[in-house]
């Protein structure tokens, strides 16, 4: 009798278990203990810091100087001009007076100056429509190597992995530092769409600053996203119809900001203020 009883219990309760299942997998689940839906991911953030800008220090430039790249390294600046009525140039610059220290024109007359990256021993400069990147020796400006592209070329500069580059579109490109070739693109947006004109760039912690051709804004992009997360008004300074806002270099070290354009009389070093 206590057999058959342990019988029907042990029935029971299979019984039991079956109908609870079956309850569970009519909503969509079935296990020993339930487990919590998941929680919903946070929508990513989108937010964009709006900086004004101080004055901390003013440089000379050369006024004939049509500056499509500019970098700094070796506590002097590099700096790529563009222009068609004369050669372009590359140029090493001594920043306290402007002296152009050292001064290499563009190997074909042809080519029009755009903008410059330091890699290693080795200085790239790109042309606006030619799809050519010169590779000069970093010390002596010799020309070493060629890369080709099939886009505009207009600002260049690197995040110690990859090239990155700007074609005046709203597009980013990663190129490869060896081959030039390509490796990912990003479409660059903010809270009112694609942002275009992207020119002459500069990676500063984990950012790319870009300036807008034509504009005074330069605005700060998440490298990996494509969206805007700052931006600076440069108003102010020599901007006008044809001396556009253009150069942004970057003294990691001291970190100190630069900032020049086309044909400006100076380079200005700036605080960004929150």
């Amino acid at each position: 009798m206590v057999e058959l009883k342990s019988m029907k219990r042990s029935t029971w309760i299979k019984t039991f278990l079956i109908s609870t299942c079956s309850a569970s997998i009519a909503a969509g689940a079935c296990s020993d203990s339930a487990s919590p839906p998941p929680a919903p991911r946070p929508a990513p953030d989108t937010s964009i810091i709006t900086y004004t800008y101080s004055v901390i220090n003013t440089f000379p430039h050369q006024a004939n100087t049509f500056t499509q790249g500019l970098v700094y390294v070796d506590s002097l600046f590099v700096e790529g001009t563009g222009i068609f009525r004369d050669p372009s140039t590359l140029r090493r610059v001594e920043v306290e007076t402007g002296a152009v220290l050292q001064i290499r024109d563009m190997p074909e007359a042809r080519f029009f100056g755009e903008g410059v990256a330091v890699w290693g021993d080795t200085i790239v400069q790109l042309t606006w429509l030619d799809g050519v990147a010169i590779v000069y020796d970093r010390d002596t400006f010799d020309e070493i190597g060629r890369f080709g592209y099939p886009t505009e070329g207009w600002g260049l500069t690197h995040d110690g992995a990859r090239f990155i580059m700007s074609d005046g579109t709203d597009t980013l490109y990663f190129r490869d530092p060896d081959t030039f070739t390509e490796i990912g693109r990003v479409t660059v947006s903010d809270e009112f769409g694609r942002v275009t004109g992207l020119n002459e760039l500069e990676y500063i912690d984990g950012m790319v600053f870009a300036n807008r051709y034509t504009t005074t804004w330069i605005v700060m992009i998440d490298p990996e996203t494509g969206r805007v997360r700052g931006r600076v008004n440069l108003v102010g300074l020599e901007h006008t119809a044809r001396n556009v806002t253009n150069g942004i270099a970057f003294d990691a070290q001291k970190r100190r900001l630069f900032v020049t354009g086309k044909l400006w009389q100076h380079v200005y070093e700036i605080e960004l203020i929150e």
